[in-house]
């Protein structure tokens, strides 16, 4: 049986011949499969659990030293665990589902959308060998799967039965739909820079020199749509406190707000890989520094950067997030599109 992802291949080919002297056949090829499924999900969990309890942590404390606070102090060395208490406190609460809302839908939403991000994780990949799902068209399912995004957001605020809860979904999703324009004339500029939709090939393409030196318009119009993708500050109306308290969570009890939180979590990291593997070459590096280290401090190095963004930068009206989006973003995406295409397409 051909497996594509090096990583679940060197685990069903171990798994297998553990197991041959006792299935054979179809039965083997499930059982070993399955099984090296399930260790890559672990270790995606892994990650996905790192990265979360990392940047929460983090981010709490470099926002508190930027507004002049101490942050998280008392549990743990420096706080650190901090966010292992609210965990606890989170998840030890009621789920408690309101009386007006959908209830089957409302239950599998949010899940469902947090589902999503990990089933794009693992078109991701984090080096040569670490990825669950190879394929050339790794870029495109990426992208396709992200544009469910605003659908799922809408249906968690509509399902809720609460109307504050549903317009802010809806002022969501226009924001969402809106910039995924710009992001999509970007990533259409890079698969022809690189002259693929693999991501692995995307990187490899970038082995003498960054897609961000080469497309620097580029670069700064997807990240400024990826804030806005991820609802980060200043594109945070989401959380407008004076308007929406919490946006489309607004009715989610605390079990489900911890999902909310790993969800936001993951984004960000969604985020970050795909800004290092599309413009800041990925993996490569130099070579005492291992790949996937050398890729996940370019993560971290991001991430701190949107964590910076969020301290110091106000909340933009709605009016003037549409307009910058439609009114500059497009026309320097394009511009970068055509940029690209004269200068580097023969």
């Amino acid at each position: 049986m051909e497996i594509s992802s090096p990583f679940i291949g060197t685990f069903f080919a171990a798994i297998s011949s553990l197991l041959s002297n006792y299935l054979n056949g179809t039965a083997l090829a499930a059982v070993s499969v399955l099984a090296a499924l399930v260790i890559f999900l672990i270790a995606l969990s892994i990650i996905i659990i790192a990265f979360s309890y990392l940047f929460s942590w983090l981010e709490r404390k470099v926002v508190a030293r930027a507004h002049g606070r101490h942050g998280p102090t008392y549990v743990g060395p420096f706080g650190f665990l901090q966010n292992l208490a609210d965990f606890v406190k989170l998840l030890s609460k009621e789920h408690i589902v309101p009386s007006s809302a959908e209830r089957p839908l409302f239950t599998v939403m949010l899940p469902l959308m947090f589902g999503l991000f990990v089933i794009i994780m693992a078109f991701i990949p984090f080096t040569n060998a670490f990825v669950g799902i190879n394929t050339s068209l790794a870029l495109l399912a990426v992208f396709v799967l992200l544009s469910f995004s605003p659908l799922l957001m809408f249906l968690i605020g509509w399902t809720s039965g609460n109307k504050f809860s549903s317009i802010s979904a809806q002022r969501s999703v226009i924001i969402l739909v809106s910039y995924e324009i710009p992001m999509f004339l970007v990533v259409l500029a890079v698969a022809m820079l690189a002259g693929s939709f693999s991501l692995g090939s995307i990187v490899g393409m970038q082995n003498t020199g960054w897609f961000a030196l080469s497309m620097p318009i580029g670069i700064v119009v997807f990240f400024i749509v990826l804030l806005a993708e991820l609802e980060r500050p200043p594109f945070d109306l989401r959380d407008a406190d004076s308007e929406l308290i919490a946006g489309w969570l607004v009715e989610v009890s605390a079990p489900y707000y911890l999902i909310s939180l790993m969800l936001d979590y993951t984004r960000v990291l969604v985020g970050s890989l795909l800004v290092s593997i599309l413009f800041l070459g990925g993996w490569l590096g130099p070579a005492p520094i291992p790949p996937f280290v050398w890729l996940m401090l370019k993560v971290a190095l991001l991430t701190i950067f949107i964590m910076v963004i969020r301290a110091t930068t106000v909340r933009m009206r709605m009016d003037r997030v549409l307009r910058l989006g439609w009114a500059y973003l497009m026309p320097l995406a394009v511009a970068n599109l055509l940029i690209t295409f004269m200068l580097f397409i023969r």
